[in-house]
């Protein structure tokens, strides 16, 4: 049940981040700014902000 519970809060992560890169690409673009990442780089902002999601909401 451990690996059941850690791999939903590792998907959780994931979503979460995607949302708030986006998130954050967007209200960028309102403010003018024209960015073009990589694949790479979204790779590796999306692993990331993962972990710092993951981070913010343990117990």
């Amino acid at each position: 049940m451990n690996y059941v519970s850690g791999l939903i809060n590792l998907v959780i992560s994931l979503v979460i981040s995607t949302i708030i890169i986006y998130a954050i690409n967007f209200a960028a673009g309102f403010a003018g700014a024209d960015y073009s990442f990589t694949n790479g780089e979204v790779f590796v902002m999306w692993i990331l902000m993962a972990i710092l999601v993951n981070n913010c909401f343990k117990k």
